[in-house]
């Protein structure tokens, strides 16, 4: 290669990387996608804002909600109908456009100037342009693409934290449903007990003491029904925010129970959460590139803050004698170089070497919560799946069993009828007790796989709790 065409080259480059650079047709939506595509149930997209595609989302999400909505239908739904997902990736849109606005080389400036006097008349033309955005071009484009990057990360998390909050609410709603259904099969049970009560005090076998209690029982039956009616609404409700309805498809049908436990040979080994996390978090790969694009940046920060002016410009100028009409040219250039007499940009690199460390310490703090994040939310995954395992297979059979157990000696009249209703009531609530665990793991898992691989699921677990007693029993002889 010749020297002139090496000399050349950097000016070629610039001038290509001007003309490549164009605003993505789909504002970056496909990106997103790219980097959540394996966090989202399969067919899972963003919103698009064109009027045909709005029509094609409504009449899609109009045919999901003729069926039962599980919890991968929800999500989708969300994706398509959140004002704020939409809102993110039209800023996404607007970095983009900024990005190629500012990898666009700066129009050159023409200046003009006609002077005379009684000899001559002179002409000048001169055309002059920014030197350093066009020899930084290369450097540029590449932190600007960094700078993207980050920003397509960053609206990723935000898919899927918004794909997490739509999935635990779709649990919530759903336990809660259940927990409404426990709850009035404990109240039919109290109110049984109670009209029994009535019944065998206006005959005088029982006393008001006797019958004040299972009043009692039947009251806080009461309470708790209303109690678990308002929860399953605002569950439901919440849900109907999240996918974006109202109206007349916030009546959608949720199915009647939670999705059952995975094989304990499905779960996920916890021996590499803590790698998993720091290859795969988006927070983290945001935070890196982050501190890639500060990195390249704090080598250019005084050579920038002093040099930053540079100008280079081509004059031709026409003089003209009036006596003769002779015409003298001149042609030239000129190099416009700030002098560093005030500035050296000492201040600029002190700001950039901050800039530098601030990056780094953010990285190596998020890096941090997110090992940590790791590892208890895979403990409270693993311990959640124990407790809705031993729910599953050993409280419910076993409080089933006593219900078998307690048909069977009332029918022999070896207990009364009291004791029968008090067992009811024990198993519905072990029943409400396994629901409630079983809920428990599957928000565990949401939290697990954002943890993982997406960002932080937000406040720390709490420890896990021992579920509360049930409630108290009555019990009366003949």
């Amino acid at each position: 290669m010749s020297p002139r065409l090496l000399r050349l080259t950097p000016v070629v480059a610039a001038l290509v990387l001007a003309g490549c650079a164009s605003v993505a047709p789909d504002g970056q939506r496909s990106a997103v996608t790219a980097h959540t595509a394996g966090s989202l149930p399969a067919g899972s997209q963003l919103a698009d804002p064109a009027p045909q595609a709005r029509a094609a989302a409504r009449a899609q999400v109009a045919a999901w909600l003729q069926q039962p909505v599980d919890a991968d239908t929800a999500v989708r739904i969300a994706l398509l109908n959140s004002p704020a997902l939409e809102a993110q990736v039209a800023a996404l849109g607007v970095q983009d456009a900024q990005r190629v606005q500012a990898l666009t080389l700066p129009n050159p400036t023409l200046t003009l100037g006609r002077f005379v006097n009684a000899q001559e008349r002179e002409i000048e033309r001169q055309l002059s342009f920014g030197l350093v955005s066009l020899i930084t071009l290369p450097w540029r484009a590449r932190w600007q693409g960094w700078q993207l990057e980050q920003a397509t990360l960053t609206t990723a998390q935000q898919v899927l934290l918004h794909a997490a909050d739509t999935r635990r609410a779709w649990l919530r709603a759903v336990a809660a449903q259940q927990q409404l259904q426990t709850a009035q099969t404990l109240h039919e049970a109290a109110a049984a007990g109670g009209e029994l009560a009535r019944r065998m005090a206006r005959v005088g076998n029982f006393s008001k003491l006797e019958q004040a209690q299972e009043l009692r029982v039947q009251q806080e039956a009461a309470a708790n029904l209303a109690r678990s009616r308002l929860n399953a609404a605002l569950e439901r409700e919440q849900l109907a925010r999240l996918m974006g309805l109202w109206g007349a498809q916030a009546d959608f049908v949720l199915p009647a129970t939670l999705p059952p436990l995975p094989a304990a040979a499905a779960l996920r080994a916890g021996d590499d959460a803590e790698a998993t996390a720091l290859r795969e978090r988006l927070d983290l790969r945001a935070l890196r590139r982050e501190l890639d694009t500060t990195a390249e940046r704090n080598g250019f920060a005084r050579v920038g803050a002093v040099f930053g002016d540079v100008g280079a410009s081509y004059s031709r100028n026409t003089s003209t004698e009036r006596a003769s009409g002779h015409d003298d040219i001149t042609r030239g250039w000129e190099l416009e170089l700030p002098l560093p007499l005030f500035d050296w940009g000492g201040a600029a690199s002190a700001g950039a070497r901050s800039a530098l460390q601030r990056n780094a310490a953010q990285l190596r703090e998020t890096a941090l919560r997110a090992r940590s994040e790791a590892r208890s939310h895979w403990l409270r995954y693993r311990t959640a799946y124990d407790l809705a395992q031993q729910q599953q297979t050993e409280a419910v059979p076993l409080a089933r069993f006593l219900q078998d157990e307690a048909v069977y000696r009332y029918n022999g009249m070896f207990i009364s009828v009291w004791q029968l209703l008090a067992q009811a009531r024990s198993t519905a609530q072990a029943v409400a007790t396994a629901t409630e665990a079983q809920r428990d793991f599957w928000l565990a898992d949401v939290d697990l796989q954002l943890a993982l691989t997406g960002t932080s699921p937000g406040t720390p677990p709490s420890p896990v709790t021992p579920s509360a007693a049930p409630a108290a029993t009555t019990e009366a002889g003949h």
